[in-house]
């Protein structure tokens, strides 16, 4: 269980530092609108899978192609800012979760608008 909370507490330590390198530590305007929204690290803590979201829809490739150049520098902040022998090596991804959220309510009120229950 101490393993559990470890790895939740480094994700999250990921996370907050990452997003704090985007607003003030990278200069690229891609990342004016976006946000880490979640990490996974893997169980061995050698690599981590950082998800990424935006309020700019049109700008995603734009942000894609800026994480995707700017890994090495996020992962040599973290290297400096984290208190571990290894820092993970890192992957970015879209975090694609609110909208399969707003396509399963949708739906689901379509469901629900031709008289079928849940």
């Amino acid at each position: 269980m101490s393993g559990n909370k470890k790895k939740l507490q480094y994700e999250e330590q990921i996370k907050n530092e990452v997003n704090q390198l985007l607003r003030r530590g990278l200069d690229n305007s891609a990342f004016t609108f976006c946000s880490i929204t979640k990490v996974e690290i893997s169980p061995d803590f050698s690599t981590a899978k950082l998800y990424w979201d935006t309020f700019d829809p049109s700008r995603r490739g734009d942000i894609a192609k800026a994480m995707d150049t700017s890994l090495g520098k996020i992962r040599s902040h973290l290297a400096k800012t984290l208190q571990v022998r290894h820092t993970p090596s890192l992957t970015a991804e879209y975090d694609s979760q609110f909208e399969d959220e707003q396509e399963i309510e949708k739906l689901l009120q379509s469901e629900k608008d031709k008289g079928k229950s849940f």
